[in-house]
């Protein structure tokens, strides 16, 4: 019997091979063109991810939470780490801390500007986590704790998820908000929204992982 599999499975490569798919015309069709006016924004990659393949970067979002809290989950057993050391020299916390600063200025702006220029949510979560990294490097791991478990960070990192899950899944049923006016802050539709929820996602998962790794490995 497995020779009728494999014999089947070489006449199926070979229709791949001997006739392949005929290109479609268009030679006409500016791709780029046709996203930006389908997703009302100039940033074409944005348009892609979050509306395009939306599909896809639900299930990136989901990822990138179960990897959250799999860290978690791997290091729970473990023995916490006993002595956290931390820059203590002044001219390495002050250009950490002013790192620390340019990274959150820009996560802000590739969060809120992301769908007129280059960026979009996962870079600015990237370099909010970034700026928490240069800030956990220099500060005592307490009180680091201390201000995550005070602005409840947990809770609105789910609650980014669950929004951003929601929305996605409204839009792919087909309903959106109007485009407003191409290259205006307000516009787009839903893709602003979607772009800050997964900045604070990224950022926020980033948090819970590097106060983990602290608290059982050190500063690594």
């Amino acid at each position: 019997m497995k020779w009728v599999y494999i014999a089947a499975g070489i006449a199926l490569y070979a229709i791949f091979l001997i006739m392949p798919n005929s290109p479609s015309n268009l030679s006409n069709i500016s791709m780029v063109e046709s996203i930006v006016k389908d997703s009302g924004i100039p940033n074409a990659v944005t348009g892609i991810i979050l509306r395009n393949r939306l599909y896809d970067t639900i299930f990136e979002v989901v990822v990138f939470t179960i990897a959250v809290m799999g860290v978690r989950f791997l290091l729970a057993d473990e023995r916490p780490f006993c002595t956290v050391y931390q820059f203590t020299d002044e001219p390495s916390i002050v250009l950490a801390r002013l790192g620390a600063t340019i990274a959150s200025l820009v996560g802000i702006e590739l969060a809120i500007r992301g769908h007129l220029s280059p960026g979009g949510g996962f870079a600015a979560g990237v370099a909010g986590g970034t700026a928490i990294g240069l800030i956990a490097i220099t500060s005592s791991p307490e009180w680091m704790q201390g201000i995550y478990q005070r602005w409840n960070a947990a809770m609105w990192e789910k609650i980014s998820v669950l929004i951003f899950i929601v929305l996605a899944v409204i839009t792919l049923s087909g309903i959106e908000l109007p485009h407003g006016e191409l290259g205006a802050l307000v516009s787009g539709g839903i893709i602003p929204l979607l772009n800050i929820l997964v900045a604070v996602k990224v950022a926020l998962g980033s948090w819970s992982v590097m106060l983990v790794f602290i608290h059982y490995r050190g500063l690594l």
